[in-house]
């Protein structure tokens, strides 16, 4: 059986080899069909892995809520130039603070954490090596909901966190470029007027700036982390009312200040199902706290990014249907140039016949050649969709991720469609009479 299939199987390229032309422009179906396969695949599957990235960058269940910080834009209930209309005043907010947080935690019994953040600019400074970048205020759940982790050294402990003592983890950019190799764990730098003692670096993490600005994420990498209470106590408590408010002059009347303590608070849930309805209930708390004043934004990204999943899924089905329909095509040409070439070759079956060819014979002799094409029109198509896809990659600026499941699939594909649509002009040789074929100008 099998030298019986390798025979017909030599006819077949034979027939193929002697008809290049026709053979690789009926191939040019299958290539551009694999191809289509190939590349649109690789763009849904690069979108699933952008997504899947913002999700552990967000963390899961998560709620955030960020300030707004005012704006110097007169709104001080004075009556503007030209108008005699008078602005009304607005309620005075304490803004987002400290207090808000253990409100949350109270409140809601479903939180597992409750992160704070608050930044602000400093030159870190090592030796003679200086590095412009920014100071955060955190607590230790600040790390456990951004899946954060030390490369070396240690986490702040509770003492630390409580008592605001001055130590400091380093992201992994700023802590390269400030040791130079050499260990940072132990030795002290200095953010502007305060010393810290290093304990920590955290592990890198490789993120495309991309989904940075898009989540409007910060990277980590390049700052400095320090004890809440240490921000507070010793870079900028805004809360606290300093001499500086006391003593503003009347030129300073107008210029508004950033009144908030903490720049960002997320509060992560046991239950992504509790997500909504939680975030509902701490916009209200906080609206009441605020004295009605909606000064700050409640976002819960997963929900958001979910709903792109869903969005990129659709998208990804559509991609399926659309190569689908590009090798369909490319089957339909298949079969219609080899039914155009069993006419054109009606006597060479009939000659084949007549010494002994059977009906078998002459199916697997046209089947073999339109699997053949298949073959190398889905090589082929293989070959375009990778180089395509990294194409893509590079000048459009659209993440592909290639699977070898994908490439699998469509070369598997590209072969069924040879079998598929080469049965029928392989059936319409067979049954060629080979009297009638012989005598055929």
């Amino acid at each position: 059986m099998l030298v019986y299939i390798k025979r017909n199987f030599a006819l077949a390229m034979e027939g193929i080899i002697q008809n290049k032309m026709r053979s690789f422009l009926t191939a040019l179906g299958i290539i551009f069909g694999v191809f289509a396969v190939i590349a649109m695949m690789a763009i849904g599957n690069g979108s699933q892995e952008a997504i899947k990235e913002q999700l552990e960058l967000i963390g899961t269940n998560n709620i955030m809520i960020t300030s707004i910080p005012p704006t110097d834009n007169g709104d001080d209930g004075e009556e503007e130039e030209g108008t005699t209309e008078k602005k009304e005043k607005k309620s005075y907010s304490p803004g987002l603070s400290i207090e808000d947080a253990e409100s949350i935690q109270k409140i809601l019994p479903n939180t597992e954490y409750v992160s704070l953040e608050t930044s602000d600019d400093c030159r870190v400074i090592y030796q003679k090596k200086v590095i412009n970048s920014r100071t955060l205020g955190v607590n230790n759940d600040f790390f456990k909901v951004n899946n954060l982790d030390v490369a070396s050294g240690k986490m702040f402990t509770e003492y630390q966190v409580e008592n605001g003592i001055n130590v400091c983890i380093l992201g992994a950019n700023i802590a390269k470029k400030l040791f130079l190799g050499k260990d940072p764990i132990g030795q002290y730098v200095k953010s502007d007027h305060n010393v810290f003692k290093v304990i920590g670096v955290l592990d890198k993490k490789i993120i495309s700036q991309e989904n940075y600005d898009k989540l409007g994420l910060k990277n980590y990498g390049n700052l400095l982390f320090i004890p809440m209470k240490s921000f507070l106590l010793r870079i900028d408590d805004r809360k606290r009312i300093a001499g500086k408010d006391i003593n503003k002059g009347n030129n300073d009347r107008k210029k508004v200040e950033n009144y908030h303590q903490l720049d960002k608070i997320v509060v992560k849930v046991s239950e992504s199902v509790d997500a909504e309805s939680t975030a509902s209930i701490i916009f209200n708390l906080l609206k009441r706290k605020h004295n009605d004043q909606i000064d700050f934004e409640l976002d819960v990204p997963e929900l958001l990014i979910k709903q792109q999943q869903d969005t990129q899924g659709t998208l990804n089905f559509v991609f399926a249907i659309i190569a689908g329909i590009s090798l369909l095509v490319g089957g339909i040409g298949i079969m219609n140039i080899m039914l155009a070439s069993v006419m054109e070759r009606i006597k060479e079956i009939g000659l084949r016949r007549s010494i002994g060819a059977t009906k078998e014979d002459i199916i697997y002799q046209f089947l073999l050649e339109a699997i053949g094409i298949s073959l190398v029109g889905g090589l082929l198509g293989v070959g375009l969709g990778i180089v395509g896809a990294k194409v893509i990659a590079s000048y459009a600026e659209i993440p592909t991720v290639i699977s070898i499941w994908s490439i699998f699939l469509s070369f598997f594909i590209a072969v069924t469609v040879g079998v598929v649509f080469g049965i029928l002009p392989a059936q319409k040789a067979a049954k060629q009479d080979p009297i009638t074929a012989l005598r055929r100008d």
